[in-house]
């Protein structure tokens, strides 16, 4: 671990509200600085947040070690302010297009903690205290994002995820920036949701304990949600104890032991952990992510460092075959969605006399380059802000995107099984690496093109082959 690693457990990212062009600020911390120096001298740079997360989970009243608790959390607080910065930067970089809000504006919900007072965690690892200089605590009144992320942390489990991964997962689930994000019309699926409305293809990529699992969940929770959606409509709430007892009580029929509600909960939470993989999050995810106080675009550290090479199929012969499916999924793409677009537009009740100028804004907007702002009077539009929730660009860009990987994705896997590559449905470490390895060819090809394009704003250069299979369905239609 370098010193500008290291440095990450001693420096904190907060608010700025001093500098609102900049919106956040780093700040020293020198007493989790001093702190971590005398830790990195009695263990190794890999051990130390092993070491933190064992001091600041430590389940030790007297007053020193209160505060070494709370040393301990305040350096994994600063590390975890730093995994949030770069969180709502790289959830930010998810919504290409034109939209009234950026990275900061995200940070505002969830970058709360300014690191200057120790806090640590009762014994169940359910509540905040505040510890003051003198050792004693008392509840806290606010509960610091940073140290929810860490009291959720299970640092102690084998198969946990990385402290990164975790800031990132629950950065995007946070319910402020969720709710804030709903306003702008993007919709985040809670895990409850996810499992809901899950679809055959993606249950195909589970183990088969977990699909009975699902298909148990669907029957109670799904079962008793159409019932409540006849009287009203609300977000999917958490499964009711009487629900989970009752999807134990079938699971045994299965021959699937879970011994308590709260198991089988956090059993169906990993399972909706796997499906989320496969949602639209993972398919808006572009080949570079931007570093904001840089401007630099720097490669995804989370791909796949062998590109076309899926299990004993020729490199030769995956490049040419999905060369040959692209192009033709690619145009296929363009027409359902824009078609799709349209039929939901006229079935709205608020934009159904809008519906017909989306072509038209399209046309604008790809084959003469004007801009939304420049769009809207021409449209008759009310406000910049109205064009782009008709035109919305950056999302038809999404969709297309997510039509034309499973497309492609589904042409493999049936080449694969004619070959007898690979068994029908495939195992889930298969398709997880077939279809990253899909989703790296079509965004070295089109799509992270074509997300700068849009990002560009003023001036844009419409040059991609995205832009050019736009244009040419837009001049014959």
């Amino acid at each position: 671990m370098n010193t500008a690693s290291i440095s990450r457990y001693w420096t904190i990212w907060c608010i700025n509200l001093a500098n609102q062009q900049m919106g956040y600020k780093k700040c020293d911390v020198s007493s989790a600085r001093d702190f971590v120096q005398q830790r990195v001298q009695s263990c190794s740079n890999d051990e130390l947040q092993s070491t933190l997360l064992e001091n600041f989970h430590a389940d030790n009243w007297t007053i020193n070690e209160l505060i070494n608790r709370g040393l301990a959390g305040l350096c994994l607080r600063c590390y975890v302010s730093y995994g949030i910065l770069k969180s709502c930067q790289k959830i930010n970089s998810l919504f290409s297009g034109e939209k009234s809000f950026n990275y900061r504006d995200l940070l505002r919900c969830v970058l709360d903690d300014d690191g200057n007072k120790l806090v640590v965690l009762d014994s169940d690892r359910q509540t905040q205290f505040i510890l003051s200089e003198d050792g004693v605590t008392h509840p806290a009144t606010y509960k610091l994002f940073t140290v929810e992320v860490l009291r959720k942390f299970k640092h102690d489990s084998q198969a946990r995820m990385s402290l990164d991964n975790w800031t990132y997962l629950q950065t995007k689930q946070n319910p402020e920036l969720r709710n804030f994000l709903s306003e702008f019309g993007f919709q985040c699926h809670s895990d409850w949701s996810l499992l809901n409305r899950v679809r055959p293809k993606q249950i195909a990529i589970l183990a088969e304990r977990s699909r009975q699992i699902v298909k148990v969940f669907h029957a109670v929770y799904r079962r008793d949600r159409r019932k409540q959606r006849k009287i009203t409509v609300g977000k999917c709430p958490d499964p009711t104890n009487l629900q989970l007892q009752e999807m134990l009580e079938l699971l045994q029929e299965y021959g699937i032991i879970i011994n308590a509600t709260e198991d089988l909960k956090s059993e169906l939470k990993q399972v909706a952990m796997q499906l989320r993989q496969y949602d639209i999050w993972s398919y808006r995810e572009p080949l570079e992510t931007p570093d904001y106080d840089t401007g630099v675009y720097s490669l995804r550290r989370d791909l796949p460092t062998v590109c076309y090479d899926i299990s004993n199929l020729d490199k030769q012969e995956i490049v040419e075959l999905v060369n040959q499916k692209f192009q033709e999924i690619l145009s296929e793409a363009i027409s359902q969605e824009i078609s799709h677009t349209i039929t939901k537009l006229k079935s709205s009740k608020n934009y159904a006399p809008l519906a017909h100028k989306y072509l038209p804004g399209l046309k604008l907007y790809y084959c003469e380059f004007k801009s939304l702002k420049e769009i809207a009077p021409v449209l008759e539009m009310t406000s910049w802000d109205q064009t782009r929730r008709i035109l919305n660009p950056g999302e038809l860009l999404c969709k297309v995107r997510t039509f034309t990987v499973q497309k492609l994705l589904e042409c493999m896997l049936k080449e694969a099984g004619i070959r007898g590559l690979t068994t029908i449905p495939p195992t889930p470490e298969y398709l997880q690496t077939l279809a990253e390895q899909i989703e790296n060819f079509v965004d070295v090809e089109v799509f992270t093109e074509a997300g700068e394009e849009i990002r560009a704003g003023k001036n844009r250069s419409l040059d991609s082959l995205y832009a050019q299979k736009l244009r040419d369905y837009l001049l014959t239609n």
